[in-house]
């Protein structure tokens, strides 16, 4: 992986910088595999200063290690407007991150002069996950609970990106691992349907075992 970003000319960012001075020293929290494997492909597009929609959103999430998500919309014509997820708190993206974002896309070889660029935040849609799994007789219940709940942190994370839509169906079959008869959602009651300026944010979650029907 390393070295086919080496080839595409993209870096690894760094989320968190090493605090030396701590005690013990802090190590450098680095962006994921699965995150700079997102960006490569995209920066073929960046090279372009035409400022199509993939330039501009390669070069957003380049510009810090911060940034977890970025889409570029265009309202109207030569209005471009760059929507920030963050990787901190609920993804909220703050005042010093957008500015770092903005001037990164104001760049001569980024933004042509004639696109009008706004960058914001994008809107945090919150909601839970209350779920209770009914299980068939025989198999111990402890390794099928933490299956299933594995499962379940692994969709949520995911969803935590722009435009990712919440379905009770995806909910479902997260939750459907092997040993499970069947599953009662209590949360969220119908399917969130998000654009991509917006991005879910599980607030918190609960499997319960709900023993078997037989």
């Amino acid at each position: 992986l390393k070295q086919l970003a080496g080839n595409c000319n993209v870096k690894r960012l760094t989320v968190v910088p090493a605090d030396n001075d701590a005690v013990p020293p802090v190590a450098a929290v680095m962006e994921s595999d699965e995150a700079l494997r997102q960006r490569i492909p995209a920066a073929f597009e960046g090279l372009s200063v035409a400022g199509p929609t993939g330039a501009y959103e390669f070069h957003a999430r380049s510009a810090d290690g911060r940034v977890a998500d970025a889409s570029a919309t265009s309202p109207a014509p030569a209005e471009v407007v760059l929507t920030v997820l963050s990787r901190e708190g609920d993804g909220t993206a703050g005042a010093d991150l957008l500015a770092v974002v903005e001037q990164a896309l104001n760049s001569e070889k980024v933004r042509p002069v004639a696109d009008r660029l706004t960058v914001r935040s994008a809107e945090i849609i919150p909601y839970s996950v209350d779920a209770t799994i009914f299980l068939y007789p025989g198999p111990e219940a402890e390794p099928v609970m933490a299956e299933a709940k594995a499962s379940l942190q692994k969709y949520i994370a995911s969803q935590t990106r722009l435009g990712r839509d919440i379905r009770r169906s995806a909910i479902y079959a997260a939750l459907h691992v092997e040993g499970v008869q069947r599953v009662e959602l209590a949360s969220p009651l119908e399917d969130m349907v998000l654009d991509k300026t917006q991005a879910a944010s599980c607030t918190e979650w609960s499997v319960i075992n709900g023993g078997t029907d037989e």
